[in-house]
C-alpha cells in the first residue's frame, strides 16, 4: 500500500511561483529529495509507485516536489518561466524553506536533469544523486511544439508519434495544464545538456529501462562520469520505469551505502 498522502506545503520560488511540496517520514532522519518527470507529479511519480513507502521504511525522511508547471504548483504559460536554471534554483528554495543543509536526491527524466544541474550547482547541499532516465542530448528537440499547440487549441490530430505519446501521457494525469507543459518544453529547449564537462562530482547512480531507446546513451554517459555507476531497469521503458521494484531497491541500496557508513 502507498504511504498516506500528506497535505501539500507551499514553498515560493525566487520569481514568486508557488511550489507544492510533500513531506513523508521522520524529519530528523536523513532526507531524500524526489523530483518527478515531465507531465507527472510528486504523488503520481513517487507515492503511487511505492517510492515514498520504501524510502521511509528504509529510515529516510522524504520530501517530494511538484516542479513548476506540474501537480499543485503554479503553472505559468510563459516559456520564459521555464529553464533548467530556474528549476534547479527551485530545489535550493525548497531546501532552504525546510532548513535542510544536506540531502540525497532522486530524479526521473526531467527530474533527473534538474537533479544533475542542482547537484553540480549546490555540491554542499546534495551529497549524492540517483538519475533515472537521463540521456546525453536534448530529448525535447523531438517534441513538435506547434503541432502540440494546434492539438490543444484546435483539436488538430498530432502526427508525430513522440509528441502524441507525451500529450497522451500528460492528459492521463488529472490536473495537468497542457499549455503550461508546452511552454515548459519551449522554455527548456536548447538549454544545457548533461555531459562529462558539466557533470556533478558527487557519487551518481544512473538507471534506465532495458526497453528505453536512450539506454545506450545513458550507459555511455555513466561510463564517462568519474564517480558513477549504471543500473539497467529490467523490462521497463521510459514511461513506466518508476514503477519498477528493482529500480527502487537499487536506489535504496545506493543511498544506504552512505547511511551505513554514517552509523558506524
Amino acid at each position: 500500500m502507498p504511504s498516506p498522502t500528506p497535505e501539500p506545503r507551499a514553498v515560493y520560488s525566487s520569481d514568486g511561483l508557488k511550489l507544492a511540496t510533500y513531506e513523508f517520514g521522520d524529519p530528523s532522519s536523513p532526507t531524500v529529495l524526489l523530483m518527478h518527470g515531465f507531465a507527472s507529479s510528486a504523488l503520481a511519480n513517487w507515492q503511487a509507485t511505492g517510492w515514498t513507502r520504501d524510502l521511509t521504511r528504509a529510515g529516510y525522511h522524504v520530501l517530494a516536489v511538484d516542479q513548476r508547471g506540474h501537480g499543485a504548483s503554479d503553472k505559468p504559460h510563459d516559456p520564459s518561466a521555464y529553464s533548467l536554471e530556474l528549476l534547479a534554483d527551485d530545489v535550493l528554495q525548497v531546501l532552504d524553506a525546510y532548513l535542510l543543509d544536506e540531502v540525497f536526491s532522486v530524479g526521473y527524466s526531467l527530474g533527473a536533469r534538474v537533479g544533475w544541474r542542482a547537484a553540480r550547482e549546490y555540491p554542499d547541499r546534495i551529497s549524492r544523486a540517483v538519475l533515472g532516465g537521463i540521456p546525453d542530448g536534448d530529448p525535447l528537440k523531438r517534441f513538435h511544439i506547434q503541432d502540440a499547440r494546434d492539438y490543444v487549441e484546435h483539436e488538430v490530430p498530432v502526427r508525430d508519434r513522440l509528441t502524441g505519446a507525451y500529450l497522451q501521457m500528460a492528459q492521463s494525469v488529472p490536473g495537468n495544464d497542457l499549455n503550461a507543459l508546452i511552454a515548459l518544453v519551449e522554455g527548456m529547449r536548447n538549454g544545457e545538456q548533461p555531459g562529462v564537462d558539466n557533470a556533478p562530482a558527487q557519487p551518481l547512480l544512473f538507471a534506465t529501462g532495458s526497453e528505453d531507446r536512450i539506454l545506450d546513451a545513458s550507459r555511455a554517459l555513466a561510463r564517462l562520469v568519474a564517480d558513477a555507476r549504471f543500473f539497467e531497469i529490467p523490462g521497463r521503458n521510459h514511461f513506466n520505469a518508476p514503477t519498477s521494484r528493482a529500480f527502487r531497491d537499487a536506489a535504496v541500496a545506493f543511498l544506504g551505502e552512505v547511511s551505513e557508513q554514517t552509523l558506524v
